[in-house]
């Protein structure tokens, strides 16, 4: 393409970014835009998808007949949320299983969260309480991201991410409420997601390679240290106010800034998981190979049926 020509469609881009026009797939979109998002959605509807495993571990273990059924409506909202968010991708012109087999290569990542283990009841609760909730301060934003079929996704993620948000915090302050050994149970969860819900908004404004374009951009709307130090400034009144503390010896308010203090990150650790060394991260891998591999039989079915009917 002629230089002059794309510097004009990079400035008419730039300039609907800017009026906060959002772009739809044939519209016109610099090519690192559309790799930026590719890569960003992608990773997103894996997170949900893998995210369903450590949550499914405790469907058959569920403490009561309501909890089973809230925790399959949850999980059976993560898949929903993968389904709308790969479809999202697909409209960047890249194949929904190619992500899925860059996913299961090792080839792309996925939310370091879902690399650990859920030992007990109580880590359920964490999860929606933490986990969902920093996954809400990440996502509400994204209702307004430039990329219009991401937006639109987002905006029905969101209502469910607050259900499940709710649905934890429910469980860790029933927990807080009952005997000795439930509320170690709840500040055991609590104590082992706490920081690794602080990761997941990802490294450090210093260190993000992505963070000033996307800003630009707008597919994001705010940077990774500001949507940490958002979820703090949040949960930290919901612990005090059912009697939980954060495992942060440096947590305090600060007057003067107006917003909580909190102690540095192990960002060694973070690293760790993202490079593949977390505590769970073979087994996630291994149960989604297996997970396609048993389906193929279905895929191939409905395949099959699909074009017998297209025929006649």
């Amino acid at each position: 393409m002629d230089t002059l020509i794309q510097d004009k469609l990079e400035k008419e881009f730039q300039e609907k970014i800017d009026k906060d026009i959002k772009i739809e797939p044939n519209d016109w979109m610099p090519e690192s835009y559309r790799k930026t998002l590719i890569r960003q959605i992608s990773q997103h509807a894996h997170s949900e998808i893998v995210g369903m495993l450590p949550e499914g571990n405790w469907i058959t273990r569920a403490p009561s007949l309501r909890r089973k059924a809230v925790l399959l409506a949850k999980v059976q909202d993560e898949a929903g949320h993968g389904l709308y968010l790969y479809s999202a991708t697909e409209t960047l012109g890249v194949s929904r299983e190619d992500t899925i087999d860059d996913l299961h290569a090792g080839k792309v990542k996925y939310s370091s969260i879902f690399n650990y283990p859920t030992l007990t009841w109580a880590d359920i609760g964490a999860i929606g309480w933490l986990v969902d909730g920093a996954a809400i301060m990440n996502q509400v934003p994204l209702c307004r991201t430039s990329y219009g079929p991401y937006a639109r996704a987002m905006v029905k993620i969101c209502k469910e991410e607050s259900f499940h948000q709710r649905q934890g915090y429910e469980i860790i302050s029933n927990l807080m409420k009952g005997t000795e050994e439930q509320k170690a149970m709840a500040q055991d969860a609590v104590n082992r997601f706490w920081w690794p819900s602080l990761m997941m908004f990802g490294p450090s404004d210093a260190d993000s390679k992505h963070t000033e374009q996307s800003i630009r951009w707008r597919i994001k709307r705010h940077t990774n240290d500001e949507l940490r130090q958002m979820f703090v400034d949040a949960t930290v009144p919901q612990a005090e106010l059912i009697g939980l503390t954060l495992p942060d010896p440096a947590l305090a308010w600060n007057e003067s800034r107006g917003h909580y203090d909190f102690g540095d990150i192990d960002w060694d650790e973070f690293w760790q998981v993202v490079g593949g060394n977390g505590p769970c991260n073979k087994e996630r891998i291994e149960a989604r190979i297996k997970a396609k591999k048993d389906g193929e039989w279905v895929r191939e079915a409905a395949l099959a049926y699909a074009k017998k009917h297209q025929t006649n």
